[in-house]
């Protein structure tokens, strides 16, 4: 995963992702949503065969990229939680 800050003010960034998973960045905007703090929180896949996706989000406290990594750290520990009880309740083989 490549990411480029294409736009970036003190309340706004853009970003400019490729090599990624929409799906994966789905779960980061829903963390972000969760924030009172993010006014705004948005995905595009630019096109299907570029793997290239862009994100936006508007803050209007705080710094949008430590929002970003904020949401990022709760995405992780909620696969991590997920991962505990699969692994606790099936086992492999």
């Amino acid at each position: 995963m490549d990411a480029q800050v294409t736009k970036s003010s003190a309340k706004e960034v853009s970003l400019s992702i490729q090599k990624s998973d929409i799906g994966t960045l789905y779960i980061v905007q829903h963390e972000l949503l969760k924030e009172k703090s993010i006014d705004f929180a948005g995905l595009i896949l630019k096109h299907p065969l570029t793997e290239e996706c862009w994100m936006r989000v508007n803050s209007s406290k705080g710094n949008p990229i430590k929002e970003i990594i904020k949401a990022t750290d709760s995405a992780l520990e909620s696969v991590k939680d997920l991962q505990k009880l699969l692994k606790s309740k099936i086992k492999v083989k």
